[in-house]
């Protein structure tokens, strides 16, 4: 029993170890697909986690048996099912922010990989596990593909490009501009959190959806790449810029008119962040520009940028 023990540690670790780091590259990847605040990410997938809960059991019930062989064909199998159903939910949020977006690549083929797992774990449950014939275990595989294309799809593949005013392919500078302006907010999300002021977290709360009303504005018509730009760059960095700063300050030392400085420099940007929305909802852009300026120098008067 104790050399099962020992032989189920040396098999089971390695394959934590994987899921792990197939946990988090995935995550890595996800990040772009944080969904908008006060919504909440489809249920869908979740059942891929439950499913393989018997061969867990069987697993357990293997070892505490000295089965060997059982024992090694549900350990793998199971941690493929476990990486596959991890693959497959973070294809699903993926595929859930390109149906929302005008413009976005084609995501990872993460459904179309965790698919590929789960039959894999399908088959080597039947065959190492259950001791069926491995012509039959590869038959259980290819079932569960079928399974999860009829249930959950493959992956899109063709981006959903956009052209400018004149004519030119602008898809992947749209992305990237939309993609760092909301790395920019979750930036912003994360100082606030070292901010203990319960005033100027509900402000910064409140400037960060502002920011992604506005993203969705620009996500919806971003065809005037210029002036969209010119607001993830100066406002937003503005933003990011003098949240972070206090909030490293603010730890450190007490300092009332530092204190008063980023309250009004916050009060600013809520309300430029209000008239931007406004104006980008009435499509009226005549004085962006104008008010772009009237930001930035008070931001540089303030030391923010």
């Amino acid at each position: 029993m104790g050399r099962l023990l020992l032989l189920a540690g040396i098999i089971l670790i390695p394959l934590t170890a994987l899921l792990l780091l197939i946990k988090r590259m995935t995550q890595t990847m996800a990040e772009r697909y944080r969904l908008p605040s006060g919504q909440f990410p489809s249920t869908k997938g979740l059942l891929m986690f439950l499913l393989p809960l018997p061969v867990l059991i069987a697993a357990i019930m293997a070892l505490a048996r000295g089965q060997l062989g059982p024992l090694v064909g549900d350990a793998i199998g199971y941690s493929l099912f476990l990486a596959g159903a991890l693959l497959l939910r973070r294809g699903l949020l993926s595929e859930g922010d390109y149906d929302r977006r005008r413009v976005a690549k084609a995501p990872w083929p993460l459904k179309t990989l965790g698919s590929a797992l789960i039959a894999l774990a399908t088959g080597v449950t039947a065959w190492l596990g259950a001791g069926h014939h491995p012509a039959m275990g590869g038959a259980f595989g290819l079932a569960a593909l079928l399974g999860c294309y009829l249930n959950y799809g493959f992956d899109p593949r063709a981006a959903k490009r956009l052209k400018d005013r004149d004519g030119i392919d602008v898809t992947e500078q749209v992305v990237q501009a939309l993609e760092q302006a909301e790395r920019t907010i979750a930036a912003i999300e994360q100082a606030s959190r070292d901010i203990r002021n319960t005033e100027m977290n509900a402000r910064l709360r409140r400037i960060a959806q502002l920011a992604r009303d506005i993203l969705k504005l620009i996500e919806e018509d971003p065809r005037d790449l210029r002036r969209a730009r010119k607001f993830l760059n100066v406002y937003l960095d503005g933003a990011q810029k003098v949240t972070e700063g206090y909030a490293k300050t603010h730890a450190r030392v007490a300092a009332p008119e530092l204190d008063d400085n980023f309250r009004r420099v916050l009060a600013t940007i809520e309300e430029v962040f209000q008239e931007q929305q406004q104006k980008l909802l009435e499509t009226d852009m005549t004085d962006l520009d104008v008010q772009i300026e009237v930001l930035t120098t008070q931001l540089k008067r303030e030391g923010v940028i």
